[in-house]
C-alpha cells in the first residue's frame, strides 16, 4: 500500500515527521532503511541570508540522498518563502513542505509556524505564491488550530487544497497544547472526509495499536511518525509488516538493533565532525538505550552516566560499543 505525492509514488504510507534538531541526514537514512516512505529535512528558515551558515547547510537535503527529497521551509512572508522554495528546488529538493505546525515560541513569536493559522488570508497568499513559484509538489503540515476555542484546521485545509497543495499532514493538537495533553483525531477525520487530496495524521502515535486505531477511525491515507521513531527506527518496518504484508510482525533480532544504533551514531560523527557529533549523538544514544533496556530507569541511568560525560569521539564510540555488547 503506497502513498502518492504529486508524481511521486512512495513505497509506504508511513512518513517520517520533520523534527528540528532530529531529522538530519543520518536520521533520515536509518528511517528510510526501515521503510519510511518519505523523510523530510529539518525545518529550514526561509531567510536566504542564513543559507551559508553551517546549520542551514547541514539541514538542506543532500544531493546524494535517495529521492524523493523533501525540504521543509518556515517563514511568514509570501515572496520570501517562494524564493526559499525555489532555492531549495535548485539545490536538490524534489518536494517542498511548508511548516504551519511548529508550536515553538521562537517560531510563533515571529508569526510563523502554527501562528499562521490565525491568519487564513496570509496562509492563502503564502500557499498560492509558493505553488506558483516551483514546478515540484508542495505539501503542508498544520495543527488543528491555534487554541481549543480556535480550531480552524478544516478552513485552512480547504484553502490549501484550492491553492494547489498536493498532500496535507495534520497534527491532532492546537498550537497552545504544544505537545501536552492528548491529540484528537475527530478534526483529522473531518478533514479527510472533506478533502480530495491525500491526508496524513500525526500526533500521539505511541504504539502500533495507536497507528491502526488512527487509520481505522480517520480513514487517512497515511501516518506521519515522529517521537515514536526515536531510538526505534525499525518501527516503520514493524507497522509495515502488518499494514502492507498483512502478517505478524517479524521480530528484529537484538543484534540488529544494537548494530543499527552503533552505525547510526558513527554516521552522526561522520556528518557533523567530532565536536558537534559527540553532543548530537547523546540524545540518540539515550533513546536507543531506553528501548533496549525497556525503559527500566534503574538499568538506564548507569549506562547514560557512563556515556554522556564523554567529549571525545573515539571514547564515546568505544564506550557505546562496550555497552551495546551486553544486550
Amino acid at each position: 500500500m503506497s502513498y502518492q505525492i504529486g508524481s511521486y509514488q512512495l513505497k509506504s504510507r508511513l512518513l517520517l515527521a520533520p523534527m528540528a534538531g532530529i531529522t538530519d541526514r543520518p536520521y533520515r537514512d536509518v528511517c528510510r532503511k526501515y521503510g519510511a516512505g518519505l523523510t523530510s529535512s529539518e525545518m529550514i528558515s526561509s531567510d536566504l541570508s542564513l543559507v551559508n551558515t553551517r546549520k542551514s547547510q547541514q539541514r538542506l537535503p543532500q544531493r546524494d540522498e535517495p529521492g524523493p527529497r523533501s525540504a521543509q521551509i518556515v517563514g511568514t512572508d509570501p515572496k520570501v518563502m517562494a524564493d526559499a522554495a525555489r532555492f531549495n528546488v535548485e539545490h536538490g529538493a524534489h518536494i517542498i513542505d511548508i511548516n504551519m505546525g511548529c508550536p515553538a515560541k521562537k517560531v510563533c513569536n515571529k508569526a510563523a509556524g502554527s501562528a499562521l493559522m490565525q491568519n487564513p488570508d496570509l496562509v492563502k497568499k503564502i500557499l498560492t505564491q509558493i505553488v506558483s513559484a516551483v514546478d515540484v509538489p508542495v505539501t503542508l503540515k498544520i495543527r488543528t488550530g491555534w487554541a481549543k476555542t480556535h480550531r480552524n484546521a478544516l478552513t485552512i485545509a480547504k484553502i490549501a487544497e484550492d491553492a494547489g497543495i498536493v498532500s496535507l499532514a495534520v497534527h491532532g493538537r492546537t498550537r497552545n497544547q504544544a505537545y501536552t495533553g492528548y491529540a484528537e483525531y475527530e478534526t483529522i477525520r473531518q478533514i479527510k472526509h472533506q478533502l480530495s487530496i491525500p491526508v496524513l495524521a500525526n500526533g500521539d502515535i505511541k504504539t502500533i495499536e495507536d497507528a491502526f486505531f488512527i487509520f481505522d477511525y480517520t480513514n487517512v491515507d497515511g501516518l506521519m511518525l515522529g517521537r515514536i521513531s526515536h531510538g526505534r527506527p525499525w518501527i516503520f518496518k514493524e507497522i509495515n509488516d502488518i499494514l502492507v504484508n498483512n502478517s505478524a510482525i517479524t521480530p528484529i533480532p537484538t543484534k540488529e538493533k544494537t548494530d543499527t544504533a552503533f552505525d547510526h551514531i558513527v554516521a552522526i560523527h561522520r556528518y557533523y565532525g567530532t565536536d558537534q557529533g559527540v553532543r548530537i549523538a547523546r540524545k540518540h544514544i539515550g533513546w536507543y538505550l531506553s528501548h533496549l533496556v525497556g525503559h527500566n530507569t534503574q538499568l538506564l541511568k548507569p549506562l547514560t552516566r557512563k556515556i554522556f560525560p564523554i567529549n571525545n569521539t573515539d571514547e564515546q564510540l568505544e564506550t557505546l560499543d562496550n555497552v551495546l555488547s551486553v544486550f
